[in-house]
């Protein structure tokens, strides 16, 4: 009965994804429609499809499962997650937003002048991209495998298949209403358990111990300084560097709009992280034996069935179900309409027919991937991609935004270097798990790799004899006048 249940669940969020995505196609007109929304997004709306794509299966599934391994040392990423879109409100979301950019390529090409940084750069987001997706089809096999004991990789199909046809069909525009949807059931789909296990276990027979919630070791005096400080600037800056959600920005009227759309995303992502959270921190009372290393990621699946046995936890199951399949969903969704459009562009001719083309292979090249990997900790993979993100485009793009000596050769420079240098570290922990006192850093490079790319950057643009483009100035007086002026 439960699998039917779960298998119900998961054809309504199709259903429900291929109704609206149906509903937005009707209004996906122009090539505008398809890359931007003809940038006619309002605030409320951008915020909840921006949370939406934001709050991936590392999220959905990941989080709780992290918080039931690692206790308060798990709070270190929500903390970061939410706290990352703070850097993009005062530094680039309203710039983007003026610079009138389709993609993040388009505006390091109209900043710098340059193809080759364009290429570098369209490289990169690429590669981010798709290492983002892979978890995302890795959580669907996991949630299928979990609830229904069918083979991991139909979840993963079909999320590609689905995200493939929506993305191909309505474009941004079309996506947008998805993923607005797709925020509010995932937000539901947690709180509704998380309510009513917290009431059926109040004045139970669960004492709650502070030392099993919050043992000291995962306390201040537990946590390494180094590691805990190199992760938070990973997923501080990492936000930044995101192709996905830098993509949202340009879907904004104009730059104050794009800056309130962030101040709401910061508001909606905080509420759904205390959410996530403390559906770890309850498993940690009530099913501690699920705190295993490729077995935590499925506590938000298996707790209600725990304390609810019989039909309640079945549908609460259910519930919980909708809202990882949500999730899976919102976050491929975006990432393939943000490098459908860097494909489109870059590759092909940028039409609506070259769009399409570009969304069928951005969903087909992560999922073979995803069929010939097996799945990591949920948290652990998106992990990976803000390090590398912080370390690649972040110093580029903030640096193209408020500085003035920036040169094509020098940003360039400082991608490859950031890019680099971080995949190495992470392959070369990956290969040996660290090489004496230099694990931490291998394990967390970003406290070395952001800087040595940002260095980089900045002393290869002032040793550049051609020097910044000539319209530099022009340029950056766009991005930092305000509409009004």
């Amino acid at each position: 009965m439960n699998a039917v249940l779960d298998l119900v669940a998961v054809a309504l969020v199709v259903l429900a994804t291929v109704l609206i995505g149906a509903y937005g196609l009707r209004a996906s007109r122009t090539t505008s429609d398809f890359f931007v929304a003809s940038r006619t997004v309002r605030p409320v709306w951008n915020a909840s499809a921006i949370s939406g794509e934001y709050l991936s299966a590392g999220t959905f599934l990941g989080l709780s499962g992290l918080v039931l391994l690692g206790g308060a040392r798990g709070f270190w990423f929500p903390i970061g997650y939410a706290a990352g879109y703070l850097l993009v409100l005062v530094f680039v979301a309203a710039p983007l937003r003026r610079s009138g950019a389709y993609t993040i390529p388009d505006f390091i090409e109209a900043r710098l002048q340059s193809r080759t940084a364009r290429r570098v750069t369209s490289v990169v987001v690429l590669v981010i991209g798709w290492l983002y997706i892979v978890p995302q089809l890795h959580g669907a096999g996991i949630t299928l495998v979990v609830v229904a004991g069918l083979p991991s990789w139909i979840g993963a199909v079909l999320v590609a298949v689905l995200v493939g046809g929506a993305v191909a069909a309505g474009g941004m525009r079309a996506i947008t209403f998805v993923q607005a949807f797709q925020y509010w059931l995932k937000l539901t789909a947690l709180l509704v358990p998380v309510v009513l296990i917290a009431f059926a276990t109040a004045g139970g027979p669960h004492e709650i111990d502070p030392s099993v919630v919050f043992p000291p070791a995962a306390g201040p005096r537990g946590i390494d300084a180094y590691e805990t400080a190199s992760l938070l600037l990973a997923l501080l800056l990492g936000t930044m560097g995101l192709p996905h959600v830098l993509a949202r920005f340009y879907t904004s009227p104009d730059g104050v709009s794009a800056r309130r759309t962030t101040v709401l995303v910061v508001a909606m992502v905080s509420v759904f992280y205390a959410v996530s959270s403390a559906l770890g921190l309850l498993a940690r009372v009530l099913a501690p034996d699920l705190a295993q290393p490729g077995v935590a990621d499925t506590v938000a699946l298996v707790l209600p069935s725990r304390v609810f046995p019989g039909l309640v936890g079945e549908l609460l199951t259910a519930l919980v179900v909708a809202g990882a399949f949500a999730a899976f969903l919102a976050t491929s969704a975006g990432l393939v309409v943000s490098l459908a459009g860097v494909i489109s562009q870059d590759v092909f001719s940028g039409s609506v027919r070259s769009f399409r083309l570009s969304a069928a292979l951005c969903a087909l090249v992560p999922l073979a991937v995803a069929l010939l990997t097996a799945p990591g900790g949920l948290v652990t993979s998106v992990g990976v991609v803000f390090v590398f993100a912080a370390s690649s485009l972040s110093p580029m793009l903030l640096l193209g935004v408020w500085w003035r000596g920036l040169t094509a050769r020098g940003a360039v420079a400082g991608v490859v270097t950031g890019a680099v240098s971080c995949a190495l570290a992470l392959l070369v922990h990956t290969a040996v798990g660290g090489v004496g006192a230099a694990a931490p850093f291998l394990a967390q490079p970003a406290a070395w790799t952001i800087p040595l790319a940002t260095a980089v950057t900045v002393v290869v643009s002032l040793l550049d004899r051609h020097g910044p483009p000539t319209r530099a100035d022009r340029f950056l007086a766009r991005l930092h006048s305000p509409e009004r002026v």
